[in-house]
């Protein structure tokens, strides 16, 4: 499980990122990169990580569920993730 911390930051990351997603589109298009350059860097998209929503684990992240696969596959065997079963053949 990753820290308060490091969760927080990534929380962070993603507000910046919202708040000056229209500007930044704006200033791209327009070519003003001296203009871009004075945006907080945490305002890039590129900054964030792809981390599970519940532990924050960076690694084995699942995109479609948005959580790492360690807590996908204790969530599908106890039913919480509906129409996802444990293959047996």
């Amino acid at each position: 499980m990753a820290k308060e911390s490091i969760k927080a930051r990534q929380r962070k990351r993603e507000k910046i990122v919202a708040k000056f997603a229209e500007k930044r589109a704006a200033l791209k298009e327009a070519g003003d990169y001296a203009a871009l350059d004075l945006l907080p860097k945490n305002a890039s998209p590129v900054r964030l990580k792809n981390r599970c929503q519940l532990t924050g684990r960076p690694k084995g992240y699942m995109r479609y569920f948005g959580i790492s696969r360690v807590i996908f596959r204790d969530m599908a065997l106890n039913g919480l993730i509906p129409g996802v079963k444990k293959a047996s053949w």
